[in-house]
């Protein structure tokens, strides 16, 4: 027997490894599993450039024993195995890698793909074994050799009698603590959970003896047996020739992979050949989760590489406002860091991700234009992330996403693109026409939108969100977005507007009063030609409209801010007679009114009243006379 001391800071580094590189314990499997399926994919790599070497590749394997009464669990593999030199090579030198060095010698050959490049993933097994033994013969003519560590002290070498070529690592599990319960790992159960999540899709069978239960002959008992099966699936759905795979397939291993109760409404399924190659199987869900708008919720999709996933949710790969998109990636193109838990920034990773939110981009547009109804249903339960996406970031991803977005319409009260209000603009019509709202019919008995969608359709913004993306976007097609609520929205004829401007002029004294007597509510009051039935409304000058201060004095802050408002009085309207009879008459009734008539205002736009007692004591004042 021969003893080694680690080559490298042993303790140090061995601990680091063990400590804080791996953060999730399962890894040590998938770490072992990926070194077998490089050692088996080497052997047959080289039988095919070896004509001596006899190799039937359906015979290579790698099987999984668990013995609960020794505590041990087993990885076997028959690949192309390792000599002393080599096990003392790659297990007494941390991060020293065989595959790594395989791949390197044999670059040239692309069909080389080796998993374990980095020579770290086999001291995994020291997050949860307090010995593991290696035992293993090479596919050269040398003599078997055993490798045994307990971790940091280092390892002892020595001879071994066994005649198989391959590797037969032993792990010692470690006893349980409080903080972890390693005796779950030698249950069938957890094994088979741990294989199914990251290794489901090596190339090679994963064996195992299992334990069943089958109904006796001429009997109503049953016996249990134990029978060595396969447990993992081998080939990945996305890898499948797409023209040979059934919807129900993809429906199917959509509703398992994401744990979803219902089918997707869209399946995406594509191969990416060029600066980086990569399979991409994607779904758009037909209804959000529970938890989509909230902070709690993750986005990304599940990254493999060769068949093992590497993260669960690489969130890099989907921009926020396509967070709703469900799938995974399969790709040989992107380094891994030392652990393969987290990636390295990667240009390639980036290229990817720009491919991704094309193709989501192009399919949602396919989607809109050749079936609308599954778009609009999609749009319902997504279509707020993408008004987001048009207001987040300043803006920068507005013309990715402008024309995915729809509104409510005054024309059939439906939801309609951007491109199809412009496409019914009038030929001299400059503006897009918008009005804020809880609700369509809310929004539909505004006082400023009742003479407005007369003659021009109207976009009915009912979500918190809704303005702040319009006001984004600024412009589309080289139309702009005009609230109609605002004051300088004004559709009337020059005729009616110099009517307006002599009964302001006229009644100056009694409009400052009342501005007088709202006095920090409205910067102005005045007579309008704007309003069609209604006897008053509420307008805004500048950037913040009554919808936005709706919205920010609603969120959870301490920010708080004030629309600067325009009393408007619909100067057709019995109202305007009333309040200039009581002007010249009974200034006390006249104070009355243009308090009630503001209120009346506030409540129309849907504003708090600040003292409903006081408006309750006006009104009940007004009719009991």
């Amino acid at each position: 027997m021969k003893k080694r001391e680690f080559k490298t800071e042993s303790k140090r580094v061995l601990d680091l490894m063990i400590n804080s590189i791996y953060t999730n314990k399962e890894i040590f499997l998938r770490e072992l599993i990926s070194n077998a399926s490089d050692a088996i994919d080497k052997l047959y790599y080289l039988s095919l450039t070896d004509k001596k070497m006899k190799v039937n590749r359906n015979d290579l394997k790698i099987r999984i024993d668990v013995d609960k009464d020794n505590r041990t669990i087993t990885i076997t593999d028959n690949g192309c195995g390792m000599t002393e030199k080599e096990l003392e090579n790659n297990l007494g030198v941390i991060a020293e890698s065989g595959s790594l060095h395989f791949k390197e010698e044999n670059k040239d050959q692309s069909d080389v793909n080796v998993i374990g490049q980095f020579g770290v993933g086999f001291y995994s097994a020291f997050m949860v074994s307090d010995k593991v033994t290696v035992e293993s013969k090479s596919y050269l003519d040398e003599p078997a050799t055993i490798w045994e560590s307990s971790g940091v002290e280092g390892y002892t070498l020595s001879p071994s009698t066994k005649k198989e070529v391959g590797t037969v690592i032993t792990l010692h599990i470690k006893e349980d603590t409080e903080d972890y319960n390693y005796s779950d790992l030698l249950t069938e159960y957890k094994i088979r959970d741990i294989v199914k999540k990251y290794s489901d899709y090596i190339s090679y069978p994963i064996m195992m003896e299992v334990e069943n239960s089958r109904k006796k002959e001429d009997s109503d008992e049953y016996e249990t047996y134990k029978e060595v099966v396969t447990i993992n699936s081998m080939v990945p759905l996305w890898k499948k020739d797409k023209k040979k795979i059934k919807n129900e397939e993809y429906n199917n291993f959509y509703t398992d992979k994401f744990y979803d109760y219902e089918e997707p409404l869209k399946v995406m399924h594509f191969n990416m050949e060029g600066s980086v190659n990569f399979t991409a199987l994607l779904y758009i869900p037909s209804h959000a989760p529970y938890d989509y708008y909230s902070k709690e919720y993750e986005k990304g999709l599940q990254l493999y590489t060769n068949g093992v996933l590497i993260m669960d949710k690489c969130h890099d790969l989907l921009p926020d406002y396509f967070s709703f998109v469900k799938g995974v990636i399969d790709t040989e193109d992107i380094p891994l860091n030392i652990s393969r838990e987290t990636l390295q920034e990667d240009k390639n990773l980036k290229l990817i991700a720009k491919s991704i939110e094309s193709r989501i981009k192009k399919e949602l547009l396919e989607l809109l234009d050749k079936d609308r109804e599954k778009y609009e249903e999609f749009y319902k339960a997504f279509g707020m992330g993408l008004k987001f996406g048009i207001y987040n970031d300043y803006g920068m991803n507005k013309d990715k996403l402008q024309d995915l977005v729809m509104f409510y319409s005054s024309k059939e009260e439906k939801l309609v693109t951007l491109k199809e209000y412009v496409s019914r603009m009038k030929k001299d019509d400059e503006n897009i026409y918008y009005a804020c709202g809880e609700s369509i019919s809310k929004v539909s008995m505004l006082p400023q939108v009742e003479r407005i969608k007369d003659s021009h359709e109207v976009l009915y913004l009912t979500e918190y969100v809704d303005e702040f993306a319009v006001m984004t976007l600024h412009e589309f097609d080289g139309k702009h977005f005009v609230n109609v609520s605002s004051e300088s929205t004004d559709l009337s004829t020059e005729e009616e507007k110099e009517h307006i401007k002599k009964e302001n002029t006229d009644n100056k004294d009694m409009l400052e009063k009342m501005k007088e007597v709202l006095e920090g509510e409205v910067s102005d009051v005045r007579f309008t030609s704007k309003l069609k039935n209604h006897p008053v409304c509420l307008t805004t000058e500048g950037e913040v409209s009554t919808s936005m201060e709706k919205v920010i004095n609603a969120m959870p802050t301490d920010e708080k801010i004030k629309a600067n408002m325009v009393l408007e009085i619909n100067v057709s309207h019995k109202i305007s007679d009333k309040l200039k009879e009581l002007y010249k008459k009974d200034k006390d009734e006249f104070v009355k009114y243009t308090k009630v008539i503001y209120f009346e205002a506030r409540l129309i736009e849907g504003l708090p009243i600040d003292n409903p007692t006081e408006m309750s004591n006006l009104m009940c004042d007004i009719m009991a006379k």
